[in-house]
């Protein structure tokens, strides 16, 4: 088994992961009173991710890899461990909207409104140029932006409705 395919199993591995962790969580805030907002984007980012991975189990096999890359990639996984602990069970693949709960302003959302679409750019755009598919690295990168652009809209609104006073902007509060 060669490195790059023992690298693309475990992200695959953890991509499944946090899918599991992502549906338990949404079951239990939908159970509480939650409800999604932009559902309809939903499968246009999984369409994404899927193909972003797929084209990586397709290309990346056999090519050179690019070790400081992946050591890059790696400090983005501990940042992505960073947004998962700091939501814990709120934390989901979907826009879950649940009246009453407190805006995160913890962690890494002190410095950053949306830390996890800023992980997910950087890991579009890092695993495969690990594997110097830059084509495929260029691509996904701009189609992960075109969702995201639509998400981050769409979560925005969401977050605007139910903590209109507390949306201030990381740099706004941090001298506060």
């Amino acid at each position: 088994m060669t490195a790059a395919i023992v690298i693309m199993s475990l992200v695959t591995a953890q991509r499944f992961a946090e899918l599991f962790i992502a549906r338990r969580n949404t079951a239990a805030l939908i159970a509480r009173g939650a409800h999604e907002i932009g559902e309809s984007d939903y499968p246009l980012i999984v369409a994404v991710h899927a193909a972003w991975l797929t084209s990586l189990w397709l290309l990346a096999p056999g090519q050179p890899i690019l070790w400081p890359l992946i050591a890059v990639y790696l400090m983005l996984q501990g940042l992505r461990i960073w947004v998962l602990a700091t939501l814990g069970r709120r934390w989901t693949t979907r826009i879950i909207v649940l009246p009453g709960e407190p805006l995160v302003t913890r962690g890494p959302f002190r410095f950053v409104r949306h830390p996890n679409y800023a992980v997910v750019a950087g890991e579009i755009a890092v695993l495969p140029l690990a594997f110097g598919l830059v084509g495929t690295a260029l691509v996904f990168t701009i189609l992960n932006a075109a969702i995201l652009t639509i998400r981050i809209r769409s979560e925005n609104k969401a977050l605007a409705r139910l903590h209109a006073p507390n949306l201030k902007s990381p740099i706004q509060t941090k001298g506060a």
